[in-house]
């Protein structure tokens, strides 16, 4: 897919302010691409470094197929002008959003990233939203969607040109808001480059995929990018009840809001009754308390649920909209979703990829089930 525009393109000059051009003092566009295949007349082509090949062995193809420049991270034998970059998957980012006239501009942009619980927290986000009556876009690993029509998700986070569709499509829709699942393997590939956010929800931070990140500090790192992504004036929500993110409290630089079930936090909430097909629990910020009641069950949904509250809150909704928002989603694909047959027992699916993903998931149902 190749964002582009039907105007007079964008000028790199102004989208990369701190590109080094070559053989040109500028470069206008109004289309680009990352594979020399699809590359046609006028395009600009982005070489990208992957972990089975490097686009700049391509760019001559690209330039012989007809492309009007190359963005590369170093200067390349090519004929025709260039535009070298530190890093090539950030300015594509940069160039996919401005092709089509930086959505997050006017939309309330809500990044979600965590080790676990990002897809429940989003959906949550978006419901809350909705029972304030806005119009929602979401992408995350369930699917996305403009509010008005909706695609299965290939992947958690969508690829730099895809975001940009669905952020544009977003608008065009009229959507006021869109929440964007961020995985970190997203972030680190920068592929929410030039997407500024609202707000960035950390639902919590866990060793994870670190045959990716190499390192746990790296994985880290890779989530803590989403804050410096926040527009002026934007929040972060952060788990108190979590361990690197507390440590994380003590460096950030942006307003915080905090939410926890054992400890101090800004948003908090108190389980009250517990069965297999639903719980309620109380949820409190200042001096407001709300009950809440969720198809879905657990600690860990408790936790997503005061996230999500944590942003609506933030945002100005009254608690009883948001808890009519957070009692509105009632399933999520594979995320302890309970299958209802008929059957006396209960029957559970969960996506746990981890053993503690897993171990949450079995103290969950053995505190509700017998035998």
């Amino acid at each position: 897919m190749k964002p582009n525009l039907d105007r007079a393109g964008i000028s790199l000059r102004d989208v990369l302010t701190n590109a080094r051009f070559v053989q040109a003092p500028d470069v206008r566009v109004t289309a680009c691409c990352t594979s020399s295949e699809e590359c046609t007349p006028g395009d600009l082509f982005v070489a990208i470094t992957g972990s089975n090949c490097d686009g700049h062995e391509w760019a001559e193809e690209a330039i012989r197929r007809g492309a009007a420049a190359v963005v590369a991270e170093r200067l390349l034998p090519v004929v025709g002008p260039q535009v070298v970059v530190k890093d090539s998957r950030e300015a594509l980012g940069e160039i996919c959003q401005a092709l089509v006239g930086r959505p997050s501009d006017s939309l309330r942009t809500i990044g979600v990233t965590g080790t676990s619980g990002k897809t429940v927290t989003s959906m949550l986000i978006a419901s809350v939203l909705e029972a304030a009556g806005q119009a929602v876009g979401v992408t995350s690993s369930v699917g996305y969607s403009d509010s008005v029509d909706h695609a299965s998700a290939k992947v958690t986070t969508p690829h730099a040109p895809l975001l940009a569709k669905w952020l544009s499509r977003m608008t065009e829709a009229g959507c006021g808001s869109a929440v964007l699942e961020l995985s970190s393997r997203a972030l680190a590939e920068r592929r929410a480059a030039g997407v500024e956010f609202d707000a960035a929800v950390l639902t919590n931070m866990r060793e994870a995929h670190l045959s990716f990140h190499g390192s746990k500090e790296n994985y880290r790192r890779a989530k803590e990018r989403l804050l410096s992504m926040l527009k002026p004036g934007g929040f972060a929500v952060l788990n108190a009840d979590d361990e690197a993110s507390a440590e994380l409290l003590t460096r950030v630089e942006v307003p915080v809001l905090t939410f926890g079930l054992q400890g101090d936090a800004d948003v908090t909430g108190e389980v009250i009754e517990r069965q297999r097909s639903e719980q309620t629990f109380l949820l409190t910020a200042g001096n407001e308390t709300v009950p809440v009641r969720t198809r879905m069950i657990g600690d860990f949904h408790v936790a997503n649920c005061l996230a999500a509250a944590a942003v609506g809150l933030t945002l100005g909704i009254d608690a009883p909209t948001i808890a009519r928002g957070l009692e509105a989603v009632e399933r999520v694909p594979g995320r302890l979703e309970r299958l209802e047959c008929g059957q006396r027992f209960g029957v559970f699916v969960d996506s746990a990829r981890t053993p503690e993903q897993l171990a949450c998931t079995l103290r969950t149902l053995r505190k509700n089930t017998a035998g």
